[in-house]
C-alpha cells in the first residue's frame, strides 16, 4: 500500500497504514500560578515514539476521552503509538515513561492527544500553494533497508481541549516529523511536538 513515495505527499496518505528577561518570564505570577495549580506550560512541548498499532473499531477510549463528536476514535479509522514528556507538562519530568496516548487517523486530518489531566483534538493544516517539500507534507529518504523514513514539518490547530488544556483551544501545533517506514509495511514514530495557545495565521 506505501509502495509508492512522490515527493511532498501529504501526512494523511503517508499515514494510511537578554538572559534576565528569559528568567523573568519564567518566573513571571501567572506562570508561578499556573504551576501551583499544575497546568501545562504555554508553549509544552511532547514527542511521540514508537510503533503505530491499529485502534480496531469498537475498542478505542473508554468515554471517548470525554470529547465531543468531533472525533470517533473507535471508529476503526485510527492508529496510536505512546506520548513522552518533554518540557512543560507538571510532574512528567521522565522522558523514558510514556505518559499518555497518540491516535492519528490513517486516512483523514484528526488525531487526538490523551495527556494527563486531560485531552486534545487536532486538525492537520493544508499545504499552502507553493509550499516548499516538508512543508505540511512529508520528504521520503531510503533508510538503506528496504524501508523509508518520512521527513517534515506540519502545523495543526486545535479543534478541542479539556480538563487543564482547555485554555489551549483554538491554539496551535507545530510537529516536527520523523516516520520510519519500515520494510515490513509499519510505520515507527518520532516526532516532537510543540503545542501553544498561539493561533497559527
Amino acid at each position: 500500500m506505501f509502495n509508492a513515495l512522490p515527493q511532498g505527499l501529504s501526512r494523511r496518505k503517508f499515514l494510511v497504514g537578554g538572559a534576565g528577561g528569559a528568567l523573568g518570564a519564567l518566573i513571571s505570577p501567572g506562570r508561578v500560578m499556573a504551576k501551583e495549580r499544575g497546568l501545562p506550560n504555554d508553549p509544552f512541548i511532547v514527542l511521540l515514539k514508537g510503533l503505530y498499532r491499529p485502534v480496531p473499531k469498537g475498542h478505542g477510549p473508554d468515554d471517548n476521552l470525554g470529547l465531543s463528536k468531533v472525533v470517533n476514535l473507535s471508529d476503526g479509522s485510527y492508529s496510536t503509538t505512546k506520548i513522552y514528556p518533554i518540557f512543560g507538562i507538571t510532574k512528567s519530568s521522565d522522558q523514558d515513561r510514556a505518559i499518555g496516548n497518540f491516535y492519528v487517523q490513517f486516512e483523514g486530518g484528526l488525531c487526538a492527544y490523551e495527556l494527563p489531566g486531560g485531552a486534545i483534538v487536532m486538525s492537520f493544516n493544508g499545504a499552502p500553494a507553493g509550499a516548499p517539500p516538508g512543508y505540511n507534507g512529508f520528504v521520503p529518504h531510503p533508510d538503506g533497508e528496504r524501508g523509508t523514513f518520512l521527513e517534515g514539518t506540519f502545523e495543526l490547530t486545535i479543534l478541542e481541549a479539556t480538563g487543564i488544556y482547555r485554555d489551549f483551544q483554538g491554539g496551535h501545533n507545530h510537529m516536527v516529523d520523523r516516520l520510519h517506514q519500515l520494510a515490513n509495511g509499519s510505520f515507527n514514530e518520532f516526532c516532537f511536538c510543540n503545542i501553544s495557545q498561539y493561533q497559527f495565521p
